[in-house]
């Protein structure tokens, strides 16, 4: 069997729980379409049925995916996802490595754009210098779907946790933060999460802002993300800290930090979290 069929094959079975054939589940031109899925990976490798289940989330037979790079330094960056769909038989992959003229017309064109690992505040630097955040936000609420791994999770919030340096745990603004891309709204990524014991450094930043939830993704993990509801696909484990209705009291910078009946959760593969308050 074929690639292309095995692809076909495996989106046309992810359709079945709608009770709909594989046409009608795609979205019709006169409906509004509804924003897309975000495919959140927590590095280390991305399952198979990971990718499978973002691409069928497109809608799309034959979807177009535009991988964004700007993470890594090295000179082949990227090639590793174009190879990654085309296993997957996808033939539409589209790398636009470096940022050009031409990268807004180009992720204009995608149903899932892609941004493998590496440095998250190289590739913030590059979408936001290269004025693409717009551009993802526009392809997310027209249907698209975003994902990404390692870096390419932890862009997808808006206070974005930096690989380096590491913080003092749990002191009053030890975790600085960067900007993301906010795809992700009300939460805080972190990733490679339980494999290198990140548990400190996610709280220290929830508890610097405790409106935000943090999600801290195990490595070949994946929580797919629609509407305030995420799901967990792949190998590990999720961990939400809550620190909504927690009893926070105030504390200065390189003050230890203070908190009480913080809220903790550990989610595995195949549940579902709502993260509405």
């Amino acid at each position: 069997m074929s690639r292309r069929v095995l692809l076909t094959c495996a989106l046309a079975l992810l359709t079945l729980g709608t009770g709909l054939p594989l046409a009608a589940s795609f979205a019709r031109q006169d409906e509004e379409p509804s924003p897309g899925a975000l495919v959140v990976v927590g590095g280390g490798g991305t399952p198979q049925e990971v990718l499978i289940e973002g691409l069928a989330r497109t809608g799309v037979a034959s979807p177009h995916v535009v991988i964004l790079p700007q993470a890594s330094g090295r000179e082949d960056r990227g090639l590793g996802s174009v190879e990654m769909f085309r296993e997957l038989g996808v033939e539409s992959v589209d790398l636009i490595d470096p940022i050009d003229e031409t990268a807004i017309t180009r992720l204009a064109q995608a149903d899932l754009v892609w941004f493998p690992g590496g440095d998250q505040e190289k590739l913030s630097i590059a979408l936001h210098t290269g004025k693409l955040v717009q551009t993802l936000h526009e392809r997310h609420r027209a249907g698209a779907v975003i994902g990404g791994t390692s870096a390419g999770a932890a862009i997808m919030s808006r206070v974005m946790i930096s690989g380096s340096p590491e913080p003092r745990a749990l002191v009053g603004g030890a975790m600085r933060p960067f900007r993301g891309v906010g795809l992700w709204k009300g939460v805080i990524v972190d990733q490679h999460f339980v494999e290198r014991d990140r548990l400190a450094r996610l709280m220290t930043a929830v508890l610097d802002n405790p409106r935000l939830v943090g999600v801290g993704i195990s490595e070949r993990t994946a929580c797919i993300v629609e509407g305030e509801t995420f799901e967990v696909h792949g190998e590990g484990q999720v961990v939400v800290y809550d620190a909504r209705s927690c009893e926070i009291e105030r504390f200065k910078a390189e003050e230890l930090q203070r908190g009480r009946d913080l809220r903790l959760h550990v989610v595995r593969p195949g549940e579902r979290f709502d993260l509405a308050p």
